[in-house]
């Protein structure tokens, strides 16, 4: 099965999406799938991962908001690309405008779309939440909601990794979902990482001593993240009790950060932590990790504290309640940070409980999603 992945949100300088195409890439020849990631960047090039894995990219112009992304800007050099590929079966990630370019593509094979972003919970609920109910929302940004419907129409498949999404494009009329979470990279995180001596050391850095609660979030520096609610949060429940909370981030809302935390000794806005040892070591060595985004579409960070033993702290929204469910931790009212200031006091006066929660590996999802794509092949056939 020859899987071409039509990747628009890719970009070499990380991020959630690079991380899950590095494990594509990893393991989808292992599990008899060659995979190409097709992507927009500067020129044509091809970047070989090994047997039966590749990157290709085709001339593309960048963002105007951020320069470290691209998009396809050619629909016919798109097409162009994919009649040169051959694919058995076309994955899209985006829901703008590359699924329609897609499903405009003259190639009879099976289509999936890939919900990896939920830019109804980024941008529209996040913006008038405050203001109007959900239907009024919903109502405004009809057009939008028309689209998602008709591309469920015409592709094979939607692919949800969180129930919170199916559920909500299943209510607004989308067919073809299909729920298939993913999942933290094998071998990595685990709670023997717990280091006493890290932990120790990442609280004095703050100005702690051992006795206070060691917080951690991790994330893109974007407005979706909700990163006021998490600093304001910490701000309120280290009124009651002594608190640090460590951020791992980086992106255009850094300077935006930085002001919430203001003076703050006990917050430190890190860079993310490259080095896959020493971060899968400092989440098992956090008290909790709190998360403010209710956008995400699966919440890895949240997925690789419960695989390494530690409790999370979520908004009741969106895919990181769905790890919160399965006994991980605690769920707040999202956008709130007096309910998560809240959570936060309560889970520290329950001792920080580690978490037990059982999480699916990288492995067990591209299992689970090829053998999807090979019954729709099947199908496709017949």
């Amino acid at each position: 099965m020859r899987l071409v992945d039509v990747c628009a949100f890719y970009t070499p300088h990380g991020g959630g999406v690079k991380t899950y195409v590095e494990q594509k890439l990893r393991l989808g020849p292992e599990l008899g799938a060659e995979i190409v990631i097709l992507a927009p960047g500067d020129r044509y090039e091809v970047i070989e991962r090994g047997l039966g894995a590749r990157i290709v990219t085709i001339p593309s112009p960048r963002l105007i908001v951020d320069k470290n992304y691209w998009y396809f800007g050619d629909q016919a050099a798109l097409h162009a690309a994919l009649d040169e590929l051959q694919p058995d079966l076309v994955e899209v990630g985006s829901p703008w405008r590359s699924p329609s370019w897609v499903a405009n593509w003259r190639g009879n094979v099976p289509r999936s779309l890939f919900m990896h972003a939920d830019p109804m919970t980024a941008y529209a609920y996040r913006w008038f939440d405050p203001l109007l109910p959900r239907r009024a929302t919903d109502r405004l940004f009809a057009p939008y909601l028309r689209h998602l419907r008709g591309l469920s129409q015409v592709y094979d498949s939607v692919i949800c990794a969180s129930r919170d999404l199916q559920d909500r494009l299943v209510a607004g009329g989308g067919a073809h979902t299909s729920l298939i979470p993913m999942g933290v990279e094998e071998g990595v995180f685990s709670p023997a990482n717990r280091d006493p001596a890290l932990r120790a050391g990442l609280l004095a850095d703050l100005g702690l001593p051992e006795t206070a609660g060691l917080l951690l979030t991790v994330g893109r520096l974007s407005a979706e993240k909700r990163w006021s609610v998490v600093i304001e949060a910490l701000k309120r429940a280290s009124r009651e009790r002594p608190l640090g909370l460590i951020l791992l981030g980086e992106g255009r809302e850094k300077p935006q950060v930085l002001r919430a935390i203001g003076s703050n000794p006990h917050i430190r806005l890190l860079d993310p932590v490259r080095d896959r040892p020493r971060f899968a070591a400092m989440l098992a060595s956090a008290d909790a990790v709190v998360h403010g985004g209710d956008a995400e579409t699966f919440g890895l960070a949240t997925a690789e504290a419960l695989a390494s033993g530690t409790p999370v702290i979520v908004p009741d929204r969106g895919a990181a309640a769905d790890h919160a469910a399965e006994g991980g931790g605690l769920t707040y009212r999202a956008a709130d940070p007096g309910e998560l200031a809240a959570a936060i006091l309560q889970m520290a006066a329950q001792g920080w409980p580690r978490s037990h929660a059982k999480v699916q590996t990288m492995r067990g999802h591209f299992e689970q999603l090829f053998a999807h794509y090979r019954d729709l092949i099947a199908a496709h056939q017949a």
